[in-house]
């Protein structure tokens, strides 16, 4: 009787032990969860993307050297510059709408600068070429450079400027004013990925 009476407090304190052990490890994983989600949602607003604007002939082939330069999050390719109100791929085809094909690349300036950007744009374009780009001819494959505030025009009238300056000859590319940007269709998306066979054919016979 005597031994049973002294075990039995022992087995509240062990049981009251491990309870406040157990909440303790719970309060720990809430407090964690707690803290990675502000940290995640402060990285998210310390994070701005800005917006670059380029026409570079056919929009398939501008897609992969943007999508592999880190800093940028993404790519979608369209039409801009044009005179109507809406664009799509048979509008545009014509020549006729004043649109170009372009492509709008997200990008973090902290990570990639806007003039690395240009000089991307400029490895895959034929700057001096103000017909159409490689075996696309017409307006609607001209080349543009589509800034939306001085800081993009300065630096793009400044590339352009070094450009023409060690190649001695003039560039055809316009620098002009960003204008509304139409998303082309979802198959012209991420083209290089989704027909890979059929963009390689095109690519390699494009001449570019």
């Amino acid at each position: 009787m005597n031994y049973k009476a002294q075990a039995a407090p022992y087995y509240r304190v062990s049981s009251g032990v491990h309870f406040l052990s157990l909440l303790t490890m719970v309060l720990s994983v809430l407090l964690l969860t707690v803290s990675t989600t502000h940290a995640q949602e402060n990285n998210k607003k310390e994070m701005k993307m800005e917006k670059a604007l380029f026409a570079g002939g056919c929009f398939w082939c501008m897609e992969p050297p943007f999508d592999n330069q880190e800093g940028v999050s993404t790519t979608i390719v369209g039409y801009t510059g044009g005179k109507k109100e809406k664009a799509n791929y048979q509008d545009i085809g014509t020549g006729e709408s004043g649109h170009r094909e372009a492509i709008e690349v997200s990008y973090d300036p902290k990570v990639v600068p806007y003039a690395q950007l240009i000089t991307i744009f400029w490895e895959n374009i034929d700057p001096y070429d103000g017909s159409g780009q490689f075996v696309d001819r017409g307006t609607q494959y001209t080349t543009a450079i589509y800034y939306s505030n001085d800081g993009q025009r300065v630096a793009a009238e400044a590339s352009k400027r070094a450009l023409e300056e060690k190649s001695g000859k003039k560039v055809a590319t316009a620098i002009v004013p960003a204008e509304k940007f139409y998303a082309a269709e979802d198959y012209h998306q991420d083209f290089y990925l989704k027909n890979e066979a059929h963009y390689k054919r095109y690519k390699k016979g494009s001449g570019r």
